[in-house]
Formats: structure tokens, C-alpha cells, sequence
């Protein structure tokens, strides 16, 4: 069994409660410098950008602004709800700050000049520069850009520097809040043997979260799949322990019943409506019976009304043609239809977690 587990029903032992709780208050310190960090790349993008200067012609805000301070709340939520499962024991503090000062100051020099970039497509309105060079046997709804961001899901500099834009894009938040998808599998998993269980992450882009799934199950088998060469070789790069799979997501190359765990983090709102339901099935194809699928996408309006006015920016200011039609889904019906029963679910600032279980 992991280092991290008890004995079913117990309490950890005294010496253990002291260790979560070292690597909870090392935890507080690596996060708020990766927030301050990440946070103040993200305000000199902006200011050199000038996004807020060309509004997109077609957007027109309707929901409420939040009320004062609470978008910072909940933003703190994210931290507050990751100490706490650190010091509960359900995983290791994540470190995932750059590893030296020059490594950062790299990656986020690179990161602010890419930014102009990224707003000169915007106001160009420019979503599909790369499909003029990204193979045909791709589905023309991956060969777009994304976010507008330089090389969409195609080269390597694109691979390398997408950690930095999405933790500059929320603050220092985006590996928290994608970790509430780790958080509800650790608690379900806290009394399971981890030796030898197969774990799929889907979409595993450049590996940031099956790295946080081998740190919290180090004896399990880590399979990433994605449709991204140059994403699976940052992946490969950073797990080189890790089996890699390049492939669609509606078309699994993994026999029925293989996997005791599926992981699936920010997918689901850039898929087409027509290809939801058949990648939900895919899931709950491979999976064993009582396998779990742990799933992390963005807050739905119905989950949290006052960010209404932020979800209805993000597509337009971001290029997501798939997000309208997701925020709109029933996420428990979805997975409901292919056989994946919903048993947990937990929320912290922009990400929803869901954890269902193959029937």
C-alpha cells in the first residue's frame, strides 16, 4: 500500500499526523510564492496586451459582475482546500513552482512575449491559423487555436510554455484546482492496495497532472494518452517512468474492462457537442466494474451563479467554440447514459471535480 494510506478506519498515527502536517505548512509556503509568482506574470501580460482595449465585437456581458471580494475568496478556496487535504495525509504537498529562478524567469519572459502574440491573433479573430499546416487525419475540431495560442496543440513551444500560461492565466491556481479531481480519487482510493492498478489520464497534455497521480499512487501504472506529439513528448520528457499512448479520445486503443482508474482534466469543455457522448462511453469501456473516473473541467453558471460574468467572458475572450454547449450540459446525465454512476463531487474557485464509478 501507498505510504500515504491507513488501515481502513483508522487514524493515522501520531508521528504521521506530525509529517501531513510539516508538508501542509511546506505546502502554504510553495503555494503562495507560485501564486505571487504566476499572479504577477499574468498582470504584466495583461498590461503589456492591453487586452481590456479591444473588446470582442461580439460579446456583450449580461450576468451580474461578482460581488466585491468574492472572487478572491474564492480563489483562496483553491489553497485552502489543498493545505487541508495535504494535511489529511491524501497526497504529497505538490511543488509545482518552476525548479530554479532561472527556469522562471525563462519561462516567464517567454510567456509575456508569446502573450502579445496570442492578443494580436485575437483582435485579428484569427481561430484556425494552424490548420493550414496541421495534418488533415487530425479532426477539424483540434486543428484550431485554442485560447489563440501560438502553434494551437502543435509544437513543442507550444507544449512547453502551456503550464505557464494557464498558471499565469489563473493566478497560480490552475494545478489546485485541477487537483480536486486527485483529491476525491485519493479519498475513495485512501484503504486501496495501489500496487499494480492501471491509471489512464486522458488528454494528459504535457503531463503536469499524471505527474501529481504518480506522486500520490508511486506503485501504480501511469498510462497518458493525447492526441499531441509534441504535448506527449514534454509529457514523456517530465515521466519518462509513464507509458504514453498518442490517440483520439472518442477511439480508445485499450481493450475493454483494462483500467481501474480514468483521469480526465479540461477536456470535456473543448469538445464538440456530437463527441461527448462517445467519449464518455469510451471511458466507461475501458474501465473495470467499480473502476473510477475522475473528471476536473470548468464551474458550470449553475454551480456558482456570482462567476457567471467570468464564464461568459472566457470563450469569448479565449477562443473556446465548444464552451457555451459545455456550460450548458448536464455533466451527471452525460456519464449517467454511458454507465458511470456519480459518487463524489467537489468545486474550488474556476474547476468542478466529479468522481463516478463504472456500474
Amino acid at each position: 500500500m501507498s505510504e500515504l494510506e491507513t488501515d481502513a478506519g483508522a487514524e493515522p498515527k501520531p508521528e504521521r499526523r506530525r509529517a501531513f502536517a510539516a508538508d501542509a505548512r511546506a505546502y502554504a509556503a510553495s503555494a503562495a510564492a507560485k501564486a505571487l509568482w504566476w499572479g504577477a506574470a499574468g498582470v504584466a501580460a495583461r498590461v503589456l496586451a492591453r487586452p481590456a482595449d479591444a473588446s470582442p465585437p461580439t460579446f456583450a456581458a449580461v450576468a451580474e459582475p461578482p460581488p466585491a471580494g468574492f472572487v478572491r475568496r474564492a480563489w483562496l478556496s483553491a489553497f485552502e482546500k489543498e493545505a487541508a487535504d495535504v494535511a489529511a495525509g491524501l497526497y504529497p504537498a505538490m511543488d509545482d513552482r518552476p525548479a530554479d529562478p532561472v527556469t522562471a524567469i525563462r519561462r516567464t519572459a517567454d510567456f509575456i512575449a508569446d502573450a502579445m502574440a496570442v492578443e494580436a491573433r485575437r483582435r485579428r479573430g484569427d481561430v484556425a491559423e494552424v490548420r493550414a499546416e496541421a495534418p488533415s487525419t487530425y479532426p477539424a475540431y483540434y486543428r484550431q487555436n485554442f485560447h489563440f495560442q501560438t502553434g494551437g496543440w502543435f509544437t513543442a513551444e507550444s507544449a512547453s510554455r502551456y503550464e505557464t500560461q494557464v498558471e499565469a492565466l489563473f493566478a497560480g491556481t490552475a494545478g489546485a484546482m485541477r487537483r480536486r479531481a486527485l483529491s476525491l480519487l485519493a479519498k475513495a482510493w485512501r484503504t486501496h492496495d495501489h500496487r499494480g492498478v492501471a491509471v489512464l489520464d486522458l488528454a494528459c497534455g504535457a503531463g503536469a497532472f499524471l505527474g501529481d497521480l504518480g506522486k500520490a499512487f508511486p506503485r501504480a501504472r501511469l498510462i497518458g494518452l493525447d492526441l499531441s506529439p509534441a504535448y506527449l513528448a514534454q509529457a514523456k520528457a517530465n515521466l519518462p517512468a509513464a507509458v504514453f499512448v498518442q490517440a483520439k479520445a472518442e477511439r480508445l486503443p485499450l481493450a475493454d474492462a483494462s483500467l481501474d482508474a480514468v483521469a480526465c482534466v479540461y477536456l470535456f469543455h473543448e469538445l464538440p457537442p456530437k463527441v461527448r457522448p462517445v467519449v464518455a462511453a469510451e471511458i466507461a469501456r475501458v474501465l473495470k466494474p467499480g473502476g473510477r473516473f475522475a473528471f476536473a473541467d470548468s464551474i458550470q453558471p449553475g454551480d456558482e451563479p456570482r462567476m457567471a460574468r467570468l464564464l461568459e467572458a472566457f470563450p469569448a475572450y479565449f477562443h473556446e467554440p465548444y464552451y457555451a454547449g459545455y456550460s450548458r450540459t448536464d455533466l451527471p446525465a452525460l456519464f449517467a447514459a454511458a454507465g458511470l454512476r456519480l459518487v463524489d463531487a467537489d468545486a474550488a474557485f474556476l474547476t468542478k471535480a466529479l468522481l463516478f464509478e463504472r456500474e
